[in-house]
């Protein structure tokens, strides 16, 4: 029997998320894009900004898939509000089941708890899901992925850059981000130019600066990458005794140390290629049978 998934997406949190990540902080609440109605014939700039940061559904089902049988969809949101009410289309032609949720105080629909109400209920009466896949980025489904995993499930975790809790990426089996699902066009965004400044105000900006202390720079995607890959071969070691290790078996080592890890969005077209990158850290060879080893200097 084939694995299948069950995929749950909050989707008010997914549509901000993504407005808020491509437009600015706040940006949702500030251009009050809940309740705008969308033109399609409309140059109005609220109509394009949620144009250049309209969610793909088909990516994310599609992305899925990819595990197994998807057995069902379901996306909580208010549907009443003129800005989910606009996806009406693709929601109805890739069949979501959409749940309804009002908010019962203030903007706070509850989507989190009954979501999480509904999948746990769903392992309980569907035995034969394998895979659960959660749109969001709120850390308040930490405890639900946590759970799946206790029942034996695998979870994956699709989340927005910027609006993602590190905790649930680290809760969930796998994680990707949104953007760099397959089919996602990145969004080309013009920003506004920033005012011109007199000469004495630029002397000014530039002695404020001066006086402020630098924080030290964070370790950029690639070095942690190779960070990554020297703690998972060392861990490979401890269980080997040889001093090389599969390559298979390191890349599955770093997936579950970070969900988060994909070679592709470090620009590599295999792991492979990503592991002869490095080779100033890491060594490599294939042995006999095609297979790709590893070990550290």
């Amino acid at each position: 029997m084939s694995d299948r998934v069950a995929v749950y997406i909050d989707f008010d949190n997914v549509v901000i998320s993504r407005y808020d990540n491509l437009h600015g902080d706040g940006a949702w609440r500030k251009d009050m894009a809940r309740d705008h109605r969308r033109s399609i014939s409309s140059n109005d700039p609220i109509d394009v900004k949620l144009a250049e940061a309209e969610v793909d559904l088909g990516a994310i089902i599609d992305y899925a898939a990819s595990f197994g049988n998807v057995a069902f969809t379901r996306a909580y949101a208010d549907w009443s509000v003129p800005a989910n009410a606009a996806y009406k289309n693709p929601l109805v032609n890739r069949s979501v089941d959409l749940v309804q949720l009002f908010p019962a105080a203030g903007t706070k629909n509850g989507a989190d708890i009954r979501l999480a109400v509904d999948a746990v209920e769903d392992l309980s009466l569907h035995p034969d899901i394998s895979h659960l896949v959660f749109v969001a980025g709120d850390s308040d489904y930490v405890p639900l992925a946590q759970r799946c995993k206790r029942m034996g499930r695998y979870v994956v975790g699709i989340g927005v850059a910027g609006s993602t809790s590190s905790a649930l990426v680290s809760a969930c089996n796998e994680f990707i981000d949104y953007a760099e699902l397959p089919g996602i066009t990145p969004a080309v965004i013009k920003k506004p130019e920033p005012a011109k400044q007199t000469a004495a105000a630029k002397k000014t900006t530039a002695k404020k600066s001066a006086k402020k202390s630098e924080p030290p720079p964070e370790p950029d995607a690639q070095t942690r990458a190779t960070a990554l890959l020297e703690r998972a071969i060392r861990v490979g070691l401890q269980k080997s005794d040889d001093e090389w290790v599969y390559a298979g078996g390191v890349k599955s080592q770093m997936q579950r140390m970070d969900p988060a890890f994909k070679e592709k969005s470090l620009g590599f077209s295999s792991f492979r290629a990503f592991v002869e990158s490095r080779a100033e850290t890491v060594e490599s060879k294939v042995d006999g049978n095609g297979q790709l080893m590893v070990r550290l200097p």
